[in-house]
């Protein structure tokens, strides 16, 4: 920041007379610490010159108070800072400067701007990822578990409703398949591991397996639907993980 006592008593005007005097007492620099604002002198048509000065000092800028500090030794004021009038080129520079930042700060308030939302972005995906791959990593495990499930659905099916009724010894084994079907698909719930039975709902190749066709006069369906589930399908999470096996009404 400027020294407020300078700043506070800047006059931002000054005659090329008094440039063209005060550039003959300019020190030279000794080193890069102490290097003076870069300056270059140019003769009007009137016979004076003026200075050119930057706040440049070869590896960057330098900071205003210094740059102040640099104006005053370069004309060989005297004054104190409350009557020193900085020279028309040094506030030149500065107006310059200030103009070149303007264009910087925006550039890289564009830059930052872009950067976050990629950022965000890249959260966004990752955090998607983590949530999938946590839902999704019991997907192998169900998938050998719906063989289990298969197989009990084919006891279940197969015992004849005579034979449960008239056998008890085929009433209790029934019994004990039921139950374990019961608990095995309460566990597939649990999990969001659901069944697909789409009999009677329109024909989905993302979805489905047609496996064959059903004459349209042999089926209770419109064509291009689901006449009949060979294969219980299953979803995990909404997404499936096996299709259904079908068979489609001709057409």
């Amino acid at each position: 920041m400027c020294n407020p006592s300078i700043s506070s008593h800047l006059s931002f005007s000054a005659t090329a007379q008094n440039e063209s005097e005060t550039n003959k007492t300019e020190p030279s620099a000794t080193n890069n610490n102490n290097k003076k604002p870069e300056s270059s002198t140019s003769q009007k048509s009137n016979g004076t010159q003026t200075t050119s000065l930057s706040l440049r000092n070869g590896k960057g800028r330098i900071r205003s108070v210094d740059f102040l500090k640099k104006v005053k030794e370069m004309v060989g004021a005297e004054v104190p800072d409350e009557e020193f009038i900085i020279p028309r080129s040094a506030f030149d520079a500065l107006a310059n400067e200030y103009d070149v930042l303007i264009d910087e700060t925006s550039s890289f308030k564009d830059k930052y701007t872009r950067a976050l939302a990629d950022t965000e972005n890249v959260r966004r995906r990752g955090q998607k990822q983590v949530e999938e791959a946590k839902l999704f990593a019991i997907q192998g495990f169900c998938k050998d578990l719906l063989e289990v499930a298969d197989i009990l659905d084919l006891a279940v099916g197969s015992m004849k409703k005579e034979d449960i009724e008239t056998n008890p010894q085929i009433k209790s084994l029934h019994e004990g398949v039921e139950m374990t079907r019961t608990v095995l698909e309460k566990v597939f719930a649990k999990h969001g591991l659901v069944k697909m039975s789409p009999e009677g709902e329109k024909f989905d190749p993302n979805l489905h397996e047609a496996v064959f066709q059903v004459p349209k006069d042999q089926s209770k369906y419109e064509a291009g639907h689901v006449a009949k589930v060979m294969t219980i399908g299953y979803a995990l999470q909404g997404r499936p993980i096996r299709a259904p096996k079908v068979g489609v009404v001709a057409s």
